[in-house]
This record gives structure tokens, sequence and C-alpha cells, in this order.
């Protein structure tokens, strides 16, 4: 299964050899500790590659040049956050990626992932409203909240200038259209290559209505 889908990977994206070993090492914790924690749904595990690594790796060529910090809000299983950090590993090595997620579980599957990885990454147990400001470059998320809702944390953890990277569904624009009753924003719509109905919303200029 993990050879199938790491070929569907790698020709969808520009992944060394190095990188690649990286996210199949994840991907093996990731069915290990998925029946006791449940990070992804189980129906989703034989599509993997596609439906989680694929999914969160695309929204890595949209990272800002110069960007610097990273948060990644709602990590769960790592999606998109740690796939971006892998890349970024070899790709932008000064790029400083921390993933924020809750529940201890999960978050300790995060930390184990890094350590074993051996990547430069902040695993924050925190929840993101009570979490002081990141002050990130680029912060992200996938499968969290309502856009509403996820501009809010935005807002909170983005420097000024900086960009708003969030995976969605087929209703991203009823999303966006809720949205802007409260917020003011340049938005930037970007077709996901593993959902033909989903997009990437990269947003900027973020300010309150």
């Amino acid at each position: 299964m993990q050879g199938a889908g790491a070929e569907a990977l790698t020709s969808a994206l520009d992944v060394s050899r190095e990188t690649l070993a990286r996210l199949k090492a994840y991907a093996a914790l990731l069915e290990k500790w998925n029946p006791a924690i449940n990070l992804v749904s189980r129906a989703t595990l034989a599509q993997m590659w596609t439906r989680h690594f694929l999914d969160s790796a695309q929204i890595f060529a949209l990272c800002p040049a110069g960007a610097q910090t990273w948060a990644d809000l709602g990590s769960g299983g790592g999606f998109p956050g740690l796939v971006v950090a892998v890349l970024a590993a070899e790709a932008t090595p000064d790029l400083r990626v921390t993933l924020v997620e809750s529940d201890a579980r999960k978050s300790a599957f995060l930390a184990t992932v890094v350590r074993e990885l051996g990547l430069t990454v902040a695993v924050k147990t925190e929840r993101i409203e009570a979490l002081l400001p990141l002050g990130a470059d680029v912060v992200s998320a996938r499968a969290l909240a309502p856009l509403d809702d996820l501009l809010g944390f935005a807002a909170r953890h983005l420097v000024p200038g900086g960009r708003a990277l969030f995976l969605k569904g087929a209703s991203h624009r009823q999303e966006c259209t809720a949205a802007r009753a409260h917020w003011r924003f340049a938005l930037d719509v970007h077709p996901s290559l593993t959902d033909p109905e989903g997009a990437i919303l990269s947003i900027g200029e973020l300010t309150r209505a």
C-alpha cells in the first residue's frame, strides 16, 4: 500500500529520496498509533497517501517567499503541518514549524513523529484561543472549523502582513461569503489536487469588518 501511494505523491511533487523515506516512516507510525487514538478515519487509511499526505503536501508550494515561521492549528494527526515540516526540512530548512494540538494523546503522537524523523518542530499542547499569540508568518489548518472561526484564530496568531492557508472542501464558497460579514481580507483560491470540489484558500490583509 505504501509503495503505490508513495509513487502517486512523488509523481505529483518533486520529493527527494530522503524526504520520501521520512514520509514513509511517518506513515508507518500513523498506522501503528491510529487504532488507539483515531488520528484519522480508519476508512481513509487505504488512501492515506492521497487523502492525507498529498492533500497536505500541496499547501507547501503556497508558502510565501521569505516566510520564517509557520503555525499549524489543530494539527491532529499532523495534517497539514507535520507534512509541511517534513518537506521544509530539506527545501527550506530555516522555516520554523509549530504544531498546535490540544488533545494530549494526539500531541504525544506528533512529538513522537518529530523525534523519530529527526525534525526541529515545536509541539504545543494547548487550545488555540488560549495560546499566547505565535506571531507566525503563515498559519494553516485542515478540517478544523468554519472559515469565520479560522479567521479569528489567524488574526490572533499571524504577524501583520502574514498569510493564512486553509484546506477546504466543497463548501468553501459559502464559507467565504459568510466570513465576509465579520472580516475583510484578500483572497486567492487555488484548486485542490486531491478534491475536485475542494480548494486551498490563501488569505491576507486580514482585518475585522
